[in-house]
């Protein structure tokens, strides 16, 4: 059984903002975009550890997948089998935040 994937509150905001900033110009692109990057999350199911330790962070747990020019920002935790997705991340806008605890 693959791990089990948690959408944190603000990465479900950051996609929702992804899309809405796209949407009044380009719905379809807009729609498309929102899914492939969930396709990505799924891939995490089986493969948790398939994105990159983030740089600025430098922690074996949070990690990164880079799609176009986004980043998701999750953390592993092998413990409890799951995955817990901190943010969606217009990588032109600097680095993300994490929430308190998820650097421990």
């Amino acid at each position: 059984m693959g791990f089990k994937i948690i959408v944190s509150p603000q990465a479900t905001q950051d996609l929702a903002e992804i899309v809405r900033y796209i949407a009044p110009d380009n719905p379809a692109a807009a729609e498309k975009l929102g899914l492939q990057l969930c396709d990505q999350l799924l891939l995490l199911e089986n493969f948790p550890r398939l994105g990159c330790v983030v740089p600025e962070f430098k922690l074996e747990h949070v990690r990164e997948i880079i799609f176009k020019s986004y980043r998701i920002v999750y953390g592993v935790n092998d413990e409890s089998r799951s995955i817990e997705v901190f943010h969606f991340w217009d990588g032109r806008h600097g680095s993300p935040d994490l929430p308190p605890g998820s650097i421990a």
